[in-house]
């Protein structure tokens, strides 16, 4: 007997040949990060339900009709490589040279990206986050941490002991200040601080930090260096530091330019050419520019069903909300103005534009960030849920 089946999943089937194969590379991965082997029955048993409830994902997939092109897995297999630091080439030798093949890593990886996919597409619609969960969490301790600023700082240390003579703390001062004359005056802080000189400097990069998590020496000063910026030397009894603001996230506010505007939108159809839909479009502009009102011809002629019964109203709206076309046309149209006629996908418009503002989006911003963590936070919980349930649900039977 060259094969046999172990288990049928539904419209599937799981052969031993592939559990020797799981079970085989499970071994190779655990041995060579040295971790210790499970018993030989506890291993075959996890393997073989880790066999199954991927049947079950992937044929979830072919039925709602998931697909991963060639192109997309071509560059799932370029990140691969990059990510251990390998050209596409070289990571074709390694796998040759470990006796891999080619062809299974990529079978493998599809099954990967459809099942992640699938878990996806059916564990997000499980997923509600409320406005008033993301409320009760921001006020919180652990959602204030979250959302409260974050700084990358760099330290360079001049040790000096706090009873060294006076003359020799003169030295080593100036000799901070010339090395922070090096570095406003365009070297970079590394550079700067790694140079050979009459002192040695000690530190590195601090790592990214809340403020209340900095040294208390730094917390103040800190916040208020910009990008790139280099504070006054700070004194202190181990000596004299400098602190680099290499970056920081979350202390921008978030000014976004919005645009007020109202469209009439124009179909091409079976009665009316691509060229006709245009000439009306054209019209349209010409009567609204010649007195009659915009809202009325929206309501009338438009075929954008969200907005022809509110005039055409869009409201306000951000970069990137638009098809590119429609937006690239709207940001060119003064205020108060009509745009010629611009097609899209969808057909081809006229565009009022009402009014322009600079919206401070920050809180916003703060609210998407904890609603993010709050789904991260639920996503591995829901989706041991859809698991079990899909587990449960399907017809398997181990031989």
């Amino acid at each position: 007997m060259l094969d046999q089946v172990v288990a049928i999943v539904d419209d599937d089937v799981i052969m031993a040949s592939e559990l020797r194969e799981r079970i085989g590379d499970i071994k190779t991965s655990m041995a060579s990060r040295g971790g210790e082997m499970p018993p030989e029955d506890e291993l075959v048993r996890e393997t073989l339900d880790r066999l199954i409830l991927e049947s079950i994902q992937v044929q979830k997939g072919a039925r709602v009709g998931v697909r991963i092109s060639d192109a997309q897995l071509n560059q799932a297999v370029q990140r691969i490589a990059a990510q251990n630091g390998l050209s596409l080439e070289q990571f074709l030798g390694v796998l040759e040279a470990d006796g891999q093949s080619y062809a299974a890593l990529r079978d493998q990886i599809r099954k990967e990206m459809i099942i992640s996919r699938v878990q996806q597409g059916n564990v997000n619609q499980r997923i509600e986050i409320t406005d008033q969960e993301v409320d009760n969490f921001l006020e919180t301790e652990e959602g204030q941490k979250l959302t409260q600023p974050e700084y990358q700082v760099l330290h360079a240390l001049v040790a000096i002991s706090p009873d060294a003579p006076a003359d020799e703390v003169v030295r080593a001062e100036a000799y901070v200040n010339k090395v922070l004359a090096d570095i406003r005056s365009g070297t970079p802080f590394d550079q700067a601080v790694s140079a050979p000189g009459t002192y040695n400097f000690s530190g590195g990069n601090l790592g990214w930090r809340p403020a209340e998590d900095l040294p208390s020496l730094f917390a103040d000063v800190a916040p208020t260096l910009k990008k790139g910026e280099t504070s006054d030397p700070i004194r202190s009894d181990s000596g004299f530091h400098l602190i680099n603001m290499a970056d920081s996230r979350g202390t921008e506010q978030m000014m976004v330019a919005q645009t007020k505007a109202r469209h009439i939108l124009v179909k091409p159809s079976e009665i009316m050419t691509d060229d006709e839909a245009r000439q009306l479009a054209t019209e349209l502009k010409g009567r609204a520019e010649g007195g009659e009102d915009f809202a009325d011809l929206a309501r009338e002629y438009s075929e954008d069903i969200g907005s022809a019964q509110e005039g055409g109203e869009l409201g306000w709206t951000s970069p990137g909300q638009m098809v590119p076309e429609f937006e690239n046309e709207m940001n060119i149209t003064a205020i108060g103005d009509i745009s010629s006629p611009v097609r899209s996908q969808f057909g081809w418009h006229i565009i009022e534009v009402e009014d322009r503002r600079d919206e401070d989006m920050t809180s916003m911003a703060i609210r998407n960030r904890a609603k993010n963590y709050l789904h991260n936070r639920k996503y591995q919980e829901e989706l041991d849920a859809w698991l079990r349930q899909i587990r449960d649900e399907a017809f398997v039977d181990i031989k």
